[in-house]
């Protein structure tokens, strides 16, 4: 009887340990789902749809537009890793094309996909109801001819399972140093902003210190005009008949009475002299 027990102990025990390995739990800055993923994941393009799918993972996973998308327990999940931390997505928040995917796609179902069609995008509009239809309505119907390709697959990551999978922080820094691609649906751009670190607004430099507040384009530096002379005030009035008796001008109106005398003085002299400059005999 003893022995009995202790088998049935085990089991139990055993299959408490099973629940809790897929169990869904709380991580920071994300959420683990219960998916691990050992190894980077094969992904296949869906024909006519810019989505690729993972047939050999027992899993709804898919990738769009430059992440990953999960559905499971009725929520759909983002990460731009393949093995998270999953952020969750709300349902009006679902990118159109994902919405879009045929049943046939989804390698474990839940128990209300029964009886819809294998070609069709699952019936997303009784499942979450009237409203939800109302606020989304047309999701399922498109211009197939301009259908946008499929984007890059960040096959980077292959290099990264196991042991060696990074942590979300190190996540960001390999992200932003392998994989370029910017997401085109409005609706995923919004999503992949929320994830910390994938891209972060480039800041300019501070000027230096010297050129702080000097106007553009004036030829300055450090705000002082380099051809700009000392304030020394406007010439004297003293030096302004001077430069008219050195150019051999007129003196201004506002001579002093003493520049009038001198110059008719000169002028006196020169009415006793002759042609050529020279004294007049005559006189």
């Amino acid at each position: 009887m003893r022995s009995v027990i202790l088998a049935v102990s085990l089991l139990l025990g055993t299959a408490i340990c099973s629940a809790a390995d897929v169990s869904v739990g709380i991580r920071l800055p994300g959420i683990s789902i219960g998916i691990n993923m050992p190894r980077y994941p094969d992904l296949v393009a869906i024909p006519g749809y810019p989505v690729y799918y993972a047939p050999d993972v027992d899993s709804n996973f898919f990738f769009y537009d430059g992440l990953y998308w999960v559905y499971a327990d009725d929520r759909w999940y983002a990460s731009s890793w393949y093995n998270g931390p999953w952020d969750v997505v709300d349902e009006d928040s679902v990118p159109y094309f994902i919405l879009r995917v045929p049943v046939r796609y989804y390698r474990r179902p839940p128990a209300y996909f029964r009886g819809w069609a294998a070609e069709a995008p699952p019936r997303w509009g009784e499942h979450w109801g009237r409203q939800w239809e109302q606020r989304r309505g047309g999701w399922d119907r498109w211009d197939r001819a301009s259908t946008p390709p499929p984007a890059p697959l960040p096959t980077y990551q292959r290099a990264y399972s196991g042991n060696r999978y990074p942590s979300a922080d190190q996540q960001s820094s390999l992200h932003g140093q392998n994989y370029r691609y910017q997401p085109r649906d409005a609706v995923v751009q919004r999503e992949y902003q929320k994830m910390p670190g994938l891209r972060t607004p480039v800041q300019m430099p501070p000027p230096p210190r010297g050129q702080r507040g000097a106007p553009p384009n004036s030829g300055t530096a450090g705000g002082e005009d380099r051809n700009a002379r000392p304030d020394r005030g406007p010439p004297s009035r003293e030096a302004q008949p001077q430069r008219s008796r050195q150019q051999g001008g007129e003196r201004p109106r506002n001579a002093s009475p003493r520049d009038k005398r001198e110059d008719a003085d000169r002028g006196d002299r020169n009415d006793k002299r002759g042609d050529g400059g020279r004294p007049d005999r005559d006189h």
